[in-house]
């Protein structure tokens, strides 16, 4: 396939994907006409959705897939495909809010990055006085960003041949091996626990608009709230336990729903992260308890706040129910929040982090090393790995992607930190920071803020976007157009 041609394949099917966007901009707007809000801010969705129209238009106009195009999308185009859409949906979905007068565009660009990343820092001055329709659309660009927009769209435009999207996104296992299928599939489940958790909400007292959006905000692992304190706000403990289960579900990779869904019950029982995520969540509990307990300043720290924090900080969430501006200074709670941030949850959920997978992926090398060092030389043995509904081996493959993502995160977590601390901020503030943004985590210590500098918001911006994508897309994307522009330009 010539170059020409692959362009003109994932131009064509970039075209498609912000047709149907327009749907998703068009949400909010009806909304505003229910809320009585269109004249104040719903009209900015329905000029956003214009501009999203035209440029679909105009790309469709351009290019038209080539008639003897191949129906495989390769990874190739795959991962382009993903890039140049995740930075168009982006970017028209930080209209809305500068047309609105809410943000200025740099400020509604990073609302929007941390909305389609799930990290659910914000720069928006004051939740409580905003209109509705625009909390709406945050938490609806949650919502679909945790699923993976690019991929549900996408798999109903290609169909069932679109695996090189799939994987490109960062997604390691088909549910079932046909994207259109496992794309449906992440929709059924996803919106059945939304539809659940809004319900339960409800039940526990919270009004149905916050019912709404905290349940597609919690499931999204992205944090968005409707209210300037966050979970805070609302001083209640039922709407607490809701939350913690919809986190955890929403960090809990989406093979095992299907397993659970499938009564598969053998898969359930050898998938290890989710055994991994409640040992580290109580293991941490009682660590910042007991160390709480100790500190005078932070004795009144309760099991229920530090049980929420954790799971919020694990699962990559970023509600609170406490400020953590002042954990600056509680070390330990500070540090192990840090680490659960960076850790994530599960693979193929809509969590951040480095992921449980790839934890067990390079613990279990580390014991196959061990246990190979004391066998007979020769000695062979296989060393099994559950993924959802499938079982796996290690192999070369599978540790060469672990110690390869694990170790660019860790990079770029000391390169954003170090970033950070040369713009003023203390190594505290600098490590949470970072940590919140690169994870897609959304807790704050108060450096994300509407008057926060614009070096320092770029710096987060670029750390929520390629902790999203894992940085091997964003990486292979560049390098592949970089690669394919000097090759028009020069030739061979």
């Amino acid at each position: 396939m010539t170059i020409v041609q692959s362009y003109t394949i994932v131009l064509h099917l970039l075209s498609k994907l912000l047709k149907l966007f327009c749907f998703v901009l068009l949400l909010p707007a009806v909304f505003s006409v229910f809320a009585k809000e269109f004249f104040f801010c719903g009209w900015a969705f329905v000029v956003s959705t214009f501009i999203s129209y035209m440029f679909s238009v105009i790309l469709s106009r351009i290019v038209k897939r080539p008639e003897d195009a191949p129906e495989v999308i390769t990874i190739r185009e795959g991962a382009i495909m993903v890039f140049l859409s995740w930075v168009c949906v982006i970017f028209l979905s930080a209209l809305p809010y500068t047309f609105a007068r809410v943000l200025t565009f740099d400020r509604a660009l990073f609302e929007s990055v941390s909305g389609w990343t799930t990290t659910g820092l914000t720069v928006m001055p004051d939740i409580d006085s905003a209109c509705k329709t625009i909390l709406l659309w945050r938490s609806i660009t949650q919502f679909l960003g945790g699923a993976g927009f690019a991929i549900i769209v996408m798999g109903a435009i290609i169909g069932p041949t679109g695996f090189g999207l799939y994987h490109a996104e960062g997604r390691v296992d088909n549910i079932v091996p046909n994207v259109r299928r496992s794309a449906r599939i992440i929709m059924i489940i996803y919106l059945s626990y939304a539809l659940a958790g809004a319900i339960a909400l409800w039940l526990s007292g919270l009004n149905l608009f916050d019912a709404v959006n905290h349940s597609l905000t919690a499931l999204a692992t992205g944090g968005f709230s409707t209210r300037n304190d966050s979970i805070a706000a609302f001083n209640n403990l039922a709407a607490e336990v809701v939350l913690i289960i919809l986190m955890f579900l929403g960090a809990t990779s989406f093979g095992i729903h299907y397993a659970f869904w499938q009564r598969n019950w053998t898969a359930l029982k050898k998938n290890s992260e989710p055994k991994q995520m409640i040992f580290l969540i109580l293991v941490s509990s009682t660590l910042i308890l007991i160390s709480a307990s100790n500190d005078q300043n932070f004795a009144n720290l309760g099991l229920r706040t530090i049980l929420f924090q954790v799971v919020s900080a694990l699962t990559g969430t970023g509600f609170s129910t406490t400020d953590l501006k002042s954990w600056t200074t509680f070390h330990v709670g500070h540090f192990v929040l840090v680490i659960l941030m960076l850790l994530g949850g599960c693979m193929d959920s809509t969590s951040g982090g480095i992921k449980q997978y790839r934890l067990t992926v390079l613990g279990k090398t580390l014991h196959a090393s061990f246990k190979k060092f004391f066998l007979p030389r020769g000695s062979v043995f296989d060393v099994e790995i559950w993924k959802g509904t499938t079982k796996k081996y290690l192999d070369a493959d599978l540790i060469r992607e672990a110690f390869l993502v694990s170790s660019l995160y860790i990079l770029t977590y000391v390169v954003g930190s170090t970033a950070l601390m040369l713009q003023g901020y203390s190594l505290e503030e600098s490590m949470f920071e970072f940590a919140s943004a690169l994870a897609g985590v959304g807790l704050s210590c108060g450096v994300t803020n509407y008057h926060m500098p614009k070096s320092t918001l770029w710096t987060l911006m670029v750390g929520m976007f390629l902790g999203r994508l894992e940085f091997l897309v964003v990486i292979y994307a560049l390098s592949k157009m970089a690669k394919d522009i000097l090759h028009s330009i020069f030739g061979e």
